[in-house]
């Protein structure tokens, strides 16, 4: 069980980082062109969060479900500490970015602060995300892109 929800956990993580490059865009377009908020930015932007957040529910169920290692300090083992702190503050700050970026479609304000405020958040979600995924090329925590293919 716990192979599979992490299989999961990583198929989605490509998905949202699509979606997020995906708002990125749009918001850029819709702030530099200065177009008016259509519908399909704001369902863009909808599935990008839906997607975060059920990438952070599965994430916070591993987190909950399976056991840590009793009389081992997180702090002092970085692996303990990337999975069990760092990760996880990272991921839920950028689900929080999303969650405002998306936010913004439902305001009332003019059209270009939404599109301004939203690539803000959004580009603060990436760079968020990037960082604190366990890529390949990091020493210890790293893991395979795909893994289980």
């Amino acid at each position: 069980m716990q192979a599979g929800l992490l299989h999961l956990h990583n198929l989605l993580r490509w998905i949202i980082l699509i979606l997020l490059v995906l708002s990125i865009y749009k918001s850029y377009v819709g702030m530099s062109s200065k177009k008016a908020f259509d519908l399909s930015d704001k369902k863009v932007w909808l599935f990008t969060m839906i997607a975060g957040h059920i990438t952070l529910l599965l994430g916070i169920f591993q987190w909950l479900k399976f056991p840590r290692p009793e009389g081992v300090s997180i702090m002092k083992d970085p692996y303990l500490r990337f999975y069990q702190m760092e990760h996880p503050v990272s991921m839920i700050l950028a689900i929080l970015f999303i969650t405002l970026a998306h936010g913004m479609a439902k305001k009332n304000v003019d059209d270009a602060v939404k599109y301004k405020k939203a690539f803000r958040y959004f580009l603060l979600a990436l760079i968020l995300i990037v960082v604190a995924m366990p890529w390949p090329t990091r020493a210890l925590v790293g893991r395979p892109l795909f893994p289980g293919m």
